[in-house]
């Protein structure tokens, strides 16, 4: 089998396919009109970020099997077109880790000491000592906004300096937060008690714009912001306001809303407080080589011996066993990440309930593609369906399974409780035919869904006109609703509705919905 390496990557991984007895061909920087005639010819395709992965070159790709992303970011490749041409996605999630936090200590030190600044006035002649006073971290407290891994690995280096460390992390169960020896507290507290802040969540649709101007109003003045996880988390444009007001003393960036980074589409660029790198967060020998290497073995181990490991699109299964449970599959990760979407507070246990036919088989899979689900809108592609089941270990969920043969209206369902620090919520699911997912029931709530793509989550009271105004303000917003499905509890007088949008609805047009007369609440979802 042949393997085509088209980005820059450590010769190790070369090393590692050519030893397993695959033929390697390293063709890097090939324009997609390049890549599309030569790709035909290959069994697998290893990536960095510089490749684009469209859906033109999956469908140009005939006998593509795997294609392998030696990192975690998966924004150049075309998922959902990999996955209809059964080739498998695969990335390599944790060899960078410890590269990326370490970079964000650097970065706090070099603005903390005007490292950069100083480096450019001695290399213009001037000896300007008295010009870049700088500040200790001893005793300083840091704000971590996302205490995954990334970021408690930040918490640890950043408790080896005597600095006092919070975090904020909605998904993060208390106690698991606390072993680390940090203290975890709201987005407000950690903005009006850190002198520094440290970014380390991914760029989702709750995720965006997290600190904004509303957030620099509570940092004391003379605090710091260090991102280098994702662009975007942060809104440049209410950074450059504080920075420039003096309400922050400065701020590092390693990453950017707009790659590459230019004076055009970043004025911080011409501020002195202001410090930046390329985006190298995973840039070191180290992490290139752990990536390489993962990827290659990865690569190796499925294209020899059919072992899929950190696959992103595709359940470590046989084919016997996809057979039987494959459309529940998509059923359980849409379901999961309907739940993590609505939620409130940390989860805290996860009760999964099969009943039916579907008892009867093999329903692992089923449940790891509902973890990933879950975890997927808060962690992006650092989840997989291999790592699934280890993450919610890791942050103390319980994971219950039940299963029984009696299945009640529907051959086979598939009932799923979350339990949270504040509350709890059940979803019920089961699947049409043979491969039409549904949702069936949201806790006390009836009703025939498709809960796939962009949507709006409303829970209403049952009074006249209410469905009516909610869909005038969404038209007179531009956004077309192409399905709308209702639950009815009839009792206490309540609806829920799941509008189904052409486009994601925006923050202001969500506010709009929310003060509308009769709506309790109403959320986004976005769903696989």
């Amino acid at each position: 089998m042949k393997v085509l390496i088209s980005d820059n990557l450590a010769p190790v991984g070369a090393r590692i396919l050519k030893d397993a007895g695959l033929e390697v061909d390293i063709k890097t920087g090939l324009p997609p009109e390049e890549l599309k005639v030569v790709i035909p010819e290959y069994d697998g395709l290893v990536i960095r970020s510089a490749t684009k992965v469209t859906a033109g070159i999956i469908e140009a790709a005939a006998n593509l099997k795997v294609v392998g992303r030696a990192g975690i970011g998966l924004d150049n490749v075309d998922v959902a077109a990999a996955s209809k041409r059964g080739i498998i996605v695969m990335n390599a999630p944790d060899g960078n880790a410890t590269t990326a936090a370490e970079h964000a200590i650097a970065m706090m030190m070099a603005v903390s000491r005007n490292i950069p600044q100083a480096t450019a006035s001695m290399k213009a002649g001037k000896w300007e000592k008295k010009k870049f006073m700088g500040r200790e971290v001893t005793g300083k407290t840091l704000g971590i906004v996302g205490i995954g891994r990334i970021g408690s690995i930040v918490a640890d280096r950043a408790k080896g300096l005597h600095m006092n460390v919070i975090a904020f992390d909605p998904h993060m169960p208390k106690d698991l937060v606390e072993k680390l020896g940090v203290e975890l507290v709201s987005l407000d507290e950690l903005c009006r008690r850190a002198d520094y802040i440290s970014i380390h969540v991914p760029l989702t649709n709750e995720t965006k714009h997290v600190l904004s101007t509303e957030q620099f109003k509570l940092m004391k003045k003379g605090a710091m912001l260090i991102d280098c996880a994702r662009g975007g988390v942060v809104d440049e444009a209410a950074l450059h306001e504080a920075l420039t007001s003096g309400k922050i003393a400065g701020a590092a960036l390693d990453v950017f809303e707009v790659e590459p980074t230019t004076h055009e589409n970043c004025p911080m660029l011409a501020l002195d407080n202001f410090i930046c790198t390329p985006h190298l967060g995973a840039s070191t020998t180290e992490a290139q080589e752990n990536v390489a290497v993962a990827i290659a073995e990865q690569m190796a181990a499925y294209l020899l011996k059919g072992t899929i490991t950190n696959a992103v699109n595709v359940p470590s299964v046989s084919a016997e066993v996809l057979s039987k449970v494959g459309p529940y599959l998509a059923l359980a990760e849409m379901l999961g990440s309907f739940h993590m979407q609505i939620a409130q507070g940390g989860v805290e246990e996860v009760a999964i309930d099969y009943s039916g036919e579907l008892a009867e088989t093999n329903t692992g899979p089923v449940t790891v593609a509902f973890l990933k689900g879950l975890f997927t809108p808060i962690l992006k592609e650092a989840v997989n369906f291999v790592n699934a089941p280890i993450i919610a270990k890791e942050r103390g969920i319980r994971v219950v399974e039940s299963k029984t043969t009696q299945a009640g209206d529907f051959t086979n369902l598939i009932s799923m409780r979350v339990k949270t620090t504040e509350g709890e919520n059940t979803l019920t699911g089961t699947v049409f035919g043979k491969k039409e997912p549904r949702l069936v029931r949201i806790n006390t709530f009836r009703l025939e869904a498709l809960p796939s793509g962009p949507m709006l989550f409303v829970y209403n009271r049952d009074l006249p006109g209410v469905i009516g105004a909610l869909g005038t303000t969404i038209g007179a917003a531009g956004v077309n609703i192409n399905q709308m499905m209702v639950g009815r509890e009839t009792e206490k007088g309540r609806n829920v509705i799941l509008l189904s949008t052409d486009t994601l609805v925006s923050k202001d047009l969500l506010q709009k919905v929310r003060e509308l007369p009769e709506i309790d609440a109403a959320m986004v979802l976005d769903l696989p």
